[in-house]
């Protein structure tokens, strides 16, 4: 038996299911579980108390939603904290209020014994600890939702960090989503009010990025493929990946001497310079992002540390992301046409790098109103010196400019975009007068470069006469396809009743109330009949069955009389 289109196979989840709901309503989001109509997983004592129609207490009419949302989120534990941060780097998929809110997040939790760090090394790499390490720290240097990181010292004595994984959070992990694809069915059907924000697709991108968290191969793969790139780099080192002794749960990487980049005081008492630093910092992610195509994605001060010789050092690789070649000619586009004031470049570059979501959208109109924005926005800026521009601030007035006209970027776009403001966050706390233009210059200079080059000028000609011949090609079998559907009655035409579930809703609620009204009058009609054969035992002089009947049926009454009081419709 299925309950709300729950699975039978997932009705071993039903606790945390109603862990969820109770959480959700402790964080003033009750009147969503009754719009999805979860609130019959409660109680009917506290159904009538926990949803009766009364004003958002105190306390939390002081908290803004996108708060209370990320208090629930730390309250429910690590995947949904993880879909927060996933939808930190996603400002398109929800308002930006909320995607700020959700960088706040973190996921220091309790670590889990050194024995069951022991166990799944042992299990995944088949082999007893001793036989792999000379020395293993029990106490963990620190724990996460997903993993927990152990000094250790390899048989030939170089010393090294064991990255394990959660016991069983895979299997949590995977509970967790399948909850997470009902609530959204349910959200879809009962809360016509969230259709924009798309919540199965955000269910879906969360399930494609944390599953591609959890295989330390992925991590390893990035950690060797970034240590590549800044192989012979005056600006980051990357420590080396042990991948003979790594696998699926169990990541051992080299251990890297280091000061946090945010411990200012211990980088001043050892005589680094707190402006080459940042600099440095600008300039790695900048050759990250115009030169490689391939990012740190999760900047945040306990992944960066500063070593010994000046270079900054990046751990836990678990978020990367890539921008293609595309892009980055894009990115050079729009540095200049910002340089020239030139605002109908600058419009076409931003529709180049991604697409309009309303294809019957006038593209004119649009292209004039956006330019109309862009020059309002951005002409105050000209007259600001590199320093007094805050990044951020302008990164999240154009991303709120392409919601606006509905214009949604790649998602790599949008987690650089999330990267570029943490970093800056912390390189500023370094040097106050850290600026992003000085260090991307170089950069944005070379990709310019290599854009007028009258090579690459004809090598984007080949590939365009490329495209164009492979789509006449293609181009009589399409046609022939979609005459071979009509021929076959295969094309349908999907016609969307809007506002239908609201009906089919409010059918339900009085087919219901019906039932309901039907049943409490036969526990009348019958508790009327006991009383008059006089027969049973007797209370006050009456039969005491009759007397629970009629006390039955005055609760369903109430129940059913507050219901319509409630919904207004009497």
């Amino acid at each position: 038996m299925s309950l709300l289109g729950l699975k039978s196979g997932n009705l071993r989840d039903l606790p945390r299911i109603g862990r969820i709901i109770a959480v959700a309503s402790r964080h003033g989001f009750d009147h969503l579980v009754e719009q999805m109509g979860l609130q019959r997983f409660f109680s009917l004592s506290k159904r009538l108390v926990t949803f009766q129609k009364q004003p958002t207490p105190t306390h939390l009419q002081r908290i803004g939603v996108p708060e209370r949302l990320r208090m629930m989120f730390e309250d429910l534990g690590p995947t949904f904290i993880k879909l927060g941060q996933v939808l930190a780097c996603r400002p398109d998929m929800l308002p930006l209020e909320y995607s700020r809110e959700f960088l706040k997040l973190t996921d220091s939790v309790a670590p889990f014994s050194s024995s069951e760090s022991k166990k799944i090394i042992e299990e995944d790499l088949k082999a007893p600890i001793h036989d792999i390490f000379m020395s293993f720290d029990d106490m963990p240097v620190a724990a996460a939702s997903i993993a927990q990181v152990h000094r250790a010292t390899l048989l030939d004595g170089r010393e090294v960090m064991v990255k394990v994984q959660r016991p069983n959070i895979i299997r949590v992990i995977e509970r967790d989503i399948s909850i997470m694809r009902w609530f959204s069915h349910l959200i879809e059907t009962r809360v016509p009010e969230m259709h924009p924000y798309n919540v199965r697709g955000i269910v879906d991108e969360f399930a494609h990025t944390i599953r591609r968290e959890v295989d330390f191969f992925i991590e390893a793969s990035n950690a060797t493929q970034l240590r590549k790139n800044f192989e012979h780099s005056t600006l980051l080192y990357i420590p080396k990946v042990y991948r003979e002794i790594s696998s699926k749960r169990v990541l051992v990487i080299e251990k890297m001497e280091g000061i946090r980049i945010n411990d200012i005081e211990r980088l001043n008492r050892d005589g680094h310079n707190l402006r080459e630093i940042a600099m440095k910092g600008g300039a790695a992610f900048f050759k990250m992002v115009f030169q490689d195509g391939f990012f740190h994605a999760d900047p945040h001060p306990g992944n960066m540390f500063v070593l010994a010789d000046g270079r900054l050092g990046f751990v836990d690789f678990g978020i990367m992301g890539r921008i293609t070649e595309d892009n980055r000619e894009h990115f050079a586009t729009v540095f200049l046409a910002l340089a020239n004031h030139d605002y109908d470049a600058l419009v076409r570059q931003y529709v180049g790098m991604g697409f309009l979501s309303d294809e019957s959208i006038d593209i004119d109109k649009f292209q004039r109103e956006m330019k109309e924005d862009l020059v309002e926005f951005l002409e105050p800026y000209y007259i600001m010196q590199a320093q007094q521009i805050d990044f951020g601030a302008y990164v999240d007035r154009i991303i709120s400019i392409l919601r606006r006209y509905r214009l949604k970027l790649p998602a790599n776009l949008y987690l650089m975009e999330k990267a570029l403001i943490t970093l800056e966050g912390i390189l500023k706390q370094i040097d106050p007068e850290f600026n992003y233009y000085e260090s991307a210059k170089p950069f944005v200079a070379e990709l310019i470069a290599q854009k007028r080059n009258p090579r690459h000028t004809l090598k984007n000609m080949k590939k365009t006469m490329a495209d164009f011949s492979d789509t006449v090609a293609l181009l009589p079998k399409q046609i022939r396809m979609i005459f071979r559907k009509i021929t076959h009655g295969e094309v349908r035409i999907s016609i969307h009743h809007e506002d239908l579930h609201h009906l089919i809703r409010d059918i339900d609620r009085s087919s219901n109330r019906l039932a309901f009204s039907v049943i409490t009058a036969a526990i009348i009609i019958a508790s009327s009949i006991i009383i008059h054969s006089g027969q049973g035992p007797m209370l006050f002089g009456l039969p005491v069955f009759g007397l629970i009947g009629y006390v039955f049926a005055a609760v369903l009454g109430l129940w059913i009389l507050i219901g319509i009081l409630r919904s207004g419709l009497l």
